[in-house]
């Protein structure tokens, strides 16, 4: 633990790579002290009372990683709190803060820059959006996995999994294990063929319409495929939030619809032919399902695979709910 940095700022939106930064530094703590223990708190919900016994060393010298989520909606005393720790950090404690990058407050805003001067190390988490970025993201993830991709190779993989970075990484990754580590277009269509639009969001369209058949297909599709349960219950949460936004937000024009709710256009087209048959009862329900199953497919149940396909049968019923 001593070797490790004991202030890490994980700047930016991208939850996928936020998760995935967090998580490695607490790997790296493990590594080094497997018994560290790891504590989460958000910003706004925690005083500097209880962020000064978080990071004060224990009497055991126990390792510990810290992790402050949402910094970016910090109070002044909060980030007062944290500076004043990450200018005298303790042995054996790893601080890690979480920030969008944005702030609404003065305090929280100016927080990754006087993190920064106060050396902390900065791990980037900012949005991939563009297809070049996406690109570069994809043939890292086929590096990370220990293999090589061509530029045909990287296109059509974004082509047959989409933009989303969770799936991408996945597939990035089965594929150099499948194909020796050789990523190129052949591996790809040889991979994906018949099978390339099975992913979670495929799952969480057929469900979100009631066609349980085609939605409990496509989940064994995908399941067959590799497609983590956790990416699945995403795309079950992400098509029941996203109709219910546009629901309540009522019948409009599309792409005023789409600057109001801060959604592209094609996304609430999509959702107002969702909605159909959808009642505000049935959506409340669908949110405590999308709620039930993110935690099963993260350690509360069992059986993951079971508990989506439960997920699936729920969403049913509740789309039939009046």
């Amino acid at each position: 633990m001593s070797q490790q940095a004991p202030l890490r700022l994980v700047l930016g939106e991208e939850e996928f790579l936020v998760e995935r930064a967090v998580r490695q530094v607490l790997d790296d703590a493990r590594s080094a002290e497997p018994a560290a223990e790891l504590s989460r708190v958000l910003a706004a919900e925690t005083t500097p009372p209880e962020l000064v016994e978080l990071v004060s060393p224990s009497l055991f010298a126990e390792a510990r990683v810290v992790v402050v989520e949402g910094a970016q909606k910090a109070g002044q005393e909060i980030a007062d709190a944290l500076l004043s720790y990450a200018r005298e950090p303790a042995d054996g404690i790893v601080l890690v803060v979480v920030h969008s990058g944005g702030g609404q407050a003065k305090a929280a805003k100016a927080l990754p820059a006087a993190l920064r001067k106060a050396g902390a190390e900065v791990i980037e988490c900012a949005k991939v959006t563009r297809p070049s970025d996406r690109d570069a993201f994809v043939r890292n993830e086929v590096r990370r996995a220990g293999g090589k991709a061509d530029a045909r190779g990287v296109a059509a993989l974004i082509d047959a999994v989409g933009n989303d970075l969770r799936e991408l990484a996945a597939a990035a990754a089965q594929l150099v294990a499948d194909a020796d580590g050789r990523v190129d277009e052949a591996a790809v269509r040889r991979y994906h063929r018949g099978r390339a639009e099975v992913t979670g969001f495929v799952v969480a369209e057929k469900a979100i319409i009631g066609d349980v058949p085609a939605a409990l297909e496509s989940l064994r599709w995908a399941m067959q495929m590799g497609v983590p349960h956790v990416l699945v219950a995403d795309a079950l949460a992400d098509a029941v939030r996203t109709v219910a936004r546009v629901a309540g937000a009522g019948r409009s024009d599309p792409n005023r619809l789409a600057g109001e709710l801060g959604l592209p256009p094609w996304k609430v087209r999509k959702a107002l032919s969702q909605s159909r048959g959808w009642q505000p009862a049935g959506l409340a329900e669908a949110m405590g399902v999308v709620a039930d199953v993110n935690a099963d497919v993260k350690g509360a149940a069992a059986d993951a695979g079971y508990a989506l396909e439960h997920a699936v049968l729920r969403l049913a019923r509740a789309r039939r709910k009046t």
